[in-house]
């Protein structure tokens, strides 16, 4: 069998004779075809041009025995050099299955360069009780990063200097692995 194009139909060879296919369906055949090649094409352009995120700072603080004391805080310290583009940040916080609550509360301490500290408390919604857990998760371990930046900001040259603290009732926090911090670079 093949293919042979005689001015936009296509037919099919046999020995015993050639059988015209509807011009129509060739029509969609082709165009599906060509359809798929383009759209591919499309596909790799715009995922190497679209907006990239770059990982900059990321580090996280374990908990051996599984439970965070409001008197146990995480220390974060990185250096921004490039100031030409903007930043998100984020807090990641590891926990188990059993862990309590749909949330958790920081307080979060930050200090940019040549400026004054800053204290903040944040909730971080965790999970809901329609969809479970809202980040990603295997077995019984779940990982969630939440933005703390409601937009990208432009950030200074210098160290920055973040601390998070949980300030829930419970205490110590039960069912936590790790919390930490991510900062990543947004290039358009």
């Amino acid at each position: 069998m093949s293919w042979k194009k005689r001015k936009s139909k296509f037919s099919i060879s046999y020995e015993k004779g050639q059988h015209h296919l509807n011009s129509f369906a060739c029509c969609i055949f082709v165009k599906n075809h060509h359809l798929k090649n383009w759209l591919c094409i499309l596909l790799i352009v715009f995922a190497g041009v679209g907006c990239r995120q770059l990982d900059v700072y990321e580090q996280l603080k374990s908990f051996p025995s599984h439970n965070w004391a409001s008197a146990d805080s995480c220390q974060f310290t990185f250096t921004i050099t490039d100031t030409t583009v903007r930043y998100h940040i984020y807090a990641i916080i590891r926990h188990e299955d059993a862990y309590h609550y749909n949330n958790i509360w920081l307080g979060i301490t930050t200090q940019a360069p040549k400026d004054t500290v800053k204290k903040q408390s944040v909730m971080l919604t965790l999970g809901d009780n329609k969809k479970g857990w809202l980040g990603t998760g295997m077995s019984d371990v779940f990982e969630h990063r939440v933005r703390i930046t409601r937009y990208p900001v432009q950030l200074q040259k210098g160290e920055y200097n973040f601390v998070l603290k949980q300030i829930m009732r419970e205490d110590p926090l039960q069912g936590l692995l790790q919390a930490g911090l991510r900062v990543e670079k947004v290039v358009p």
